[in-house]
């Protein structure tokens, strides 16, 4: 009798041990996030670790349009912060989703540099002979990318600026690019552009009437739905203080 009550009490004082453990590690959330909201987002979750001290935030950041493709071949993301609401409408047609996709913030894109006073470019001056190099996002599945794309086309410049072009991955390589020089001019979103590194340098607001709303979309995924740390951190996001974040990245909210 007593060979068998030992164990299953040492078995049950270890099942309540890995427990509570669990309850103060906080429930494991994992977001993609698109690359624009890299500072902006860092910021949030350090404000929301704050507040809540047992959390447990994950992200990853990159191009909207790959990230989508993730989650519909099974990654195990719990929130996605698209871009544009357009992946997470996508999203929500393939039943990959517990939330209706909702917009967050509109993204503004501008031009940027490091060695010339982009504050006084235009797009048109793109086409000058003293400007080599222009990074943008690779307009396939980066909406920032594409936005630039519809900028420089309405304005004319597209088909002469096309040559000069070196593509990021993701908005934040295109800055990276220009930053590091490979570049000479990036066209990036404006929540870049505000991050204290680069705002010491130039940078000049591309007329939104140029391309299509940047607006940006999050979706509850379905693998995330049931997780109750998944939604707390979802209406942080809407909170007063992480709006205020949002907007001194340059964000508009919708």
């Amino acid at each position: 009798m007593y060979q068998w009550f030992k164990p299953c009490r040492v078995q049950a004082l270890l099942s309540t041990f890995l427990f509570t453990c669990s309850l103060q590690a906080g429930e494991l959330v994992r977001i993609a996030a698109a690359s624009d909201l890299r500072y902006a987002l860092d910021d949030i979750i350090e404000l929301y670790r704050e507040a809540n001290p047992d959390s447990n935030v994950q992200v990853v950041y990159g191009s909207s349009g790959k990230m989508t493709t993730q989650i519909m071949n099974g990654a195990p993301y719990d929130i996605f912060f698209s871009a544009d609401i357009a992946f997470p409408k996508r999203l929500e047609q393939e039943g990959l989703t517990a939330t209706p996709p909702a917009a967050y913030a509109i993204g503004r894109i501008v031009l940027w540099s490091n060695t010339l006073d982009a504050g006084s470019l235009t797009l048109n001056d793109l086409t000058s002979d003293s400007i080599t190099r222009i990074a943008i996002a690779q307009p396939a599945h980066a909406p920032y990318g594409l936005r630039a794309k519809e900028a420089m086309q309405a304005a004319g410049v597209w088909a002469s600026v096309q040559p000069k072009l070196v593509f990021g991955e993701n908005i934040a390589h295109a800055a990276q690019m220009t930053a590091s020089g490979a570049a000479q001019v990036g066209v990036i979103a404006l929540s870049l552009a505000k991050f204290p590194e680069l705002a010491a340098h130039s940078h000049h607001l591309i007329d939104d009437s140029l391309h299509n709303p940047l607006t940006q979309g999050y979706v509850v995924t379905r693998r995330g739905g049931n997780k109750p740390e998944v939604m707390r951190f979802a209406d942080f996001k809407a909170s007063e203080q992480a709006i205020a974040i949002m907007e001194q990245y340059g964000f508009v909210m919708p």
